[in-house]
């Protein structure tokens, strides 16, 4: 079974609209963002915090334009002490890190035809993994100045912690005959569902990590 064959078939017809409506308002969330950091000239620090918002609201939808609305557009370096984000905007790198990977990881993995146990779900899991934690990684070296190690480790925490929920979504869409076809709406409708659980369940350890300093302080 792979992400080629019509599943999902118990999925009600409703969630086709529903998933065309949210995903339109996701890029236009995207597109509004995009254009305020970039034509508008809100910049950031790194071009990695400024992907970051855009990418948030493939997953967030109109919901990001409120976050970015309260929290990305402070000055840089932020205004707001760290401890007075909610945790739901430090964990945003983490879910644009998983929704960039999806974007190139399902492609790349049906494009292969590679499987494990007959399915292409597994190589997908960790394609996006792999591909997830690279771009964490990134984000981490460059806006936290992490070194690459560091970066590296702390990337990787984190998107185990995300796949309980993301990676746990797509095994219970699989194993329930619910998961789509990658060509159909509905399928990255449910990837942007748990792209959210992967919020829920990764959001403990971004909340740890971000009492514990990316780099130590430089010696006077």
């Amino acid at each position: 079974m792979d992400m080629n064959t019509t599943m999902g078939a118990a999925l009600p017809d409703w969630l086709t609209p529903l998933a065309w409506t949210y995903g339109l308002l996701a890029l236009l969330s995207a597109a509004v963002i995009a254009l305020d950091v970039w034509a508008r000239g809100h910049r950031h620090r790194t071009a990695t915090a400024e992907i970051t918002w855009v990418g948030a609201a493939l997953f967030l939808g109109p919901a990001a334009l409120v976050l970015y609305r309260r929290y990305g557009r402070q000055p840089q370096p932020g205004a707001r002490p760290t401890d007075a984000r909610p945790v739901v905007v430090d964990s945003l790198p983490g879910g644009t890190a998983s929704a960039l990977a999806h974007l190139v990881g399902v492609p790349l993995v049906i494009a292969s035809g590679l499987t494990i146990a007959g399915t292409d779900l597994w190589v997908m899991i960790a394609v996006i993994a792999v591909v997830a934690i690279a771009l964490l990684a990134v984000h981490e070296r460059t806006t936290d100045g992490a070194t690459t190690l560091t970066a590296v480790a702390r990337a990787a925490l984190t998107v185990v912690a995300f796949d309980i929920g993301m990676g746990g979504w797509m095994l219970l869409l699989h194993f329930n005959d619910l998961m789509r076809p990658a060509a159909d709406v509905q399928f990255w409708f449910l990837m942007q569902i748990g792209v959210l659980a992967g919020l829920l369940t990764g959001a403990p350890a971004v909340a740890a990590l971000r009492r514990t300093p990316a780099r130590l302080p430089t010696a006077a």
